[in-house]
């Protein structure tokens, strides 16, 4: 096994506008209204496209950008949006769309079960940008009155979303194509600085050699001088983070870690509940969100730091999955999103202490949550395996 060092990326960008926006409604809406002002490129990269309403909607918006001449490129994970019918990729195909699957099921050059285009990202005219956790699909949206999934995402105004371009410019065009990056490659349509936010690129992605998002992680338990809050939906750390959670903890850290009540996936939901005594024998404390399915994985540290994208804290995002996060070095922002955890950690979750936990969950549950972890960390061990050893 070749051994590799978890380093975040390096450089912060600067200069840059950023906001945070929450799933559903606002996200939906300011996707709209960035693509509907493109005037020269759209790059979407998403996991999850599906063919209900909501999809229909961002489907209609981006056909429209391509007939008037916005050069749009869709690419879409080939597993996880494989439902997709024919029909409407050549609705797409035939409006200008250009379309393609990230690395679909048994056709994939490096062909592994566990990869997968997890990241979610628009970049718009190489200027504007959003980059979180959602997916396009009624899920994540204010539908019918029911509220969206639980999810944020990261709008960045400038320089960063440059490097974000080159980035979507860089998975787009494959060896061989007859599409080259020096034709696709355009300068940013503003190029003005409008605002002073540093913005650092994290990137996931083992058989590229990048684990940036992991390293920014344990750079965030290492550096953190007073508290550090997590969500995750998904959460189940690997050694190396479990590590760093321990070390942090026992130096004083106040470690705030907010999961989901509901989940999607029963099994990795009992497999999660079967850590939550070692995570409070470390008297890090545990929050679970109660109003619906939590999806967001953002994380803050120190009212000075944050990070926001696609990371689930778990092994699959860490060695399997290509991920993205943005990381923002900015304490303003940071207050921001600091203060939106405490609003969700009083208003939406029930917190988990041991007795009640203990009361809660017989033995017979307690056994089938320690059964599911074994069958999950044996899944997560075959999906990553191949990475590992790369």
């Amino acid at each position: 096994m070749v051994r590799k060092k978890y380093r975040p990326s390096s450089a912060y960008i600067e200069n840059n506008k950023v906001q945070l926006v929450r799933g559903g409604k606002d996200f939906f809406t300011m996707l709209s209204q960035l693509i509907n002002q493109a005037t020269t490129s759209i790059h979407f990269h998403i996991y999850i496209f599906d063919e209900d309403e909501t999809g229909r909607r961002v489907a209609n918006d981006l056909m429209a950008a391509a007939k008037r001449g916005v050069g749009v490129y869709l690419l879409v994970d080939g597993f996880a949006s494989r439902s997709l019918s024919a029909a409407f990729i050549n609705e797409l195909r035939t409006a200008g769309v250009y379309f393609r699957f990230f690395e679909p099921l048994l056709k994939s050059e490096h062909f592994y079960f566990g990869r997968r285009l997890h990241h979610k990202a628009i970049v718009v005219d190489g200027w504007y940008s959003l980059v979180g956790g959602i997916n396009i699909s009624n899920r994540y949206n204010d539908i019918d009155g029911e509220p969206a999934w639980l999810d944020w995402a990261l709008y960045t105004e400038g320089p960063a979303s440059f490097e974000l371009f080159k980035v979507c410019l860089n998975g787009w065009v494959r060896p061989g194509s007859r599409i080259s990056k020096r034709k696709l490659f355009h300068e940013p349509l503003a190029s003005k600085p409008t605002g002073h936010t540093p913005v650092r690129i994290s990137r996931n992605d083992w058989v590229k050699n990048k684990n940036q998002i992991s390293g920014s992680y344990i750079e965030m338990l290492k550096k953190a001088e007073s508290h550090v809050v997590i969500m995750s939906s998904y959460f189940l750390p690997g050694r190396i983070i479990r590590h760093q959670l321990s070390r942090a903890a026992k130096r004083g850290i106040d470690i705030s870690v907010i999961v989901a009540e509901k989940s999607d996936i029963r099994l990795a939901k009992n497999a999660e509940r079967y850590i939550y005594r070692w995570l409070l024998k470390r008297n890090i404390k545990l929050y679970e969100y109660t109003r619906s399915v939590l999806h967001g994985k953002m994380a803050t540290r120190d009212n000075k730091w944050v990070t926001i994208g696609s990371y689930n804290v778990n092994d699959i995002s860490a060695y399997a999955s290509v991920e993205l996060n943005l990381d923002v070095n900015d304490p303003q922002f940071a207050q921001v999103v600091q203060k939106h955890m405490e609003t969700i950690i009083a208003n939406d979750c029930n917190q988990v202490t041991e007795a009640g936990f203990l009361h809660q969950y017989n033995f017979l549950q307690r056994s089938i949550q320690y059964l599911s972890y074994l069958l999950v960390r044996v899944l997560f061990y075959l999906f990553t395996f191949y990475f590992k050893q790369r």
